[in-house]
């Protein structure tokens, strides 16, 4: 969506406290022996607190109220009896619903002691969220957050997901531009208008291009094994800075 009223502004504020709230508490309580199930009664305790509402299961029926994925899981992994150990990297996907607006957010943490590549892929990971945001502006060519983003990784020696991307949201989960890659698509020449509401995220692999599903039908994971670190705010374009509206700090 587009702002097109401080009412929008608002609202969006609002659901982007409450999700960055969740995602915070739930990596508060993240530990070897808690079990991603234990983990996701703390996201929606949250959004029972504020009144919101689980997005993936208002809008798909996901079987979890967040999203926990682990390792070699690069997205949607269902809460359930699986236990964190030491060496784990997790993460946290947590998007919501008030009042008819969306937003979206995630992070990865690791439980130490943890191997260095896993440090090196979080902080790769992390920084290449925030140096795409810092460069998103009015006017802009969207392509240009995946040229940043994949730059990043190279430099780096990992990968992108090539098939998990972010996305446009505000009145939908998922909105118009269907899709914000990781990498640099030169087709792609959208330009970011005034007031555009998006969910950056990266998705950095320590080897893999591409995903597959697992057989519960809903979690997709690497191949061959490879780790996968996920980072992910909301944010709104603007002439200038663009405003992160799951930033806790703000």
């Amino acid at each position: 969506m587009t702002i097109t009223s401080e009412k929008d502004l608002i609202s969006l504020e609002k659901i982007g406290f409450i999700v960055a709230e969740a995602r915070e508490e739930m990596i508060k309580a993240v530990r070897a022996g808690i079990t991603t199930k234990e983990l996701d009664v703390i996201g929606e305790k949250v959004f029972s607190y504020y009144g919101a509402k689980s997005a993936p299961k208002y809008e798909y029926d996901f079987p979890g109220t967040t999203c926990i994925s682990i390792n070699d899981e690069a997205a949607h992994g269902i809460p359930g009896s699986r236990v964190i150990e030491v060496g784990d990297s997790v993460n946290i996907d947590v998007s919501a619903l008030l009042d008819g607006y969306y937003a979206d957010t995630g992070a990865t943490v690791l439980v130490e002691p943890v191997p260095l590549m896993k440090k090196e892929l979080c902080q790769c990971s992390l920084i290449a969220l925030n140096k795409a945001i810092d460069k998103v502006k009015a006017g802009m060519k969207i392509n240009q957050i995946g040229r940043t983003i994949y730059n990043e990784a190279k430099g780096k020696g990992f990968t992108v997901i090539r098939d998990l991307t972010g996305h446009g949201i505000g009145k939908r989960l998922h909105e118009k531009p269907d899709y914000i890659f990781n990498y640099f698509d030169v087709k792609d020449n959208q330009i970011l208008n005034n007031g555009l509401v998006l969910a950056i995220e990266t998705f950095i692999s320590s080897s893999a291009e591409h995903v597959i599903e697992d057989k519960n039908g809903w979690t997709l994971r690497t191949p061959d094994k490879s780790i996968v670190a996920q980072f992910e705010h909301t944010i709104v374009v603007t002439k200038d800075k663009p405003i992160i509206l799951t930033d806790k700090r703000n």
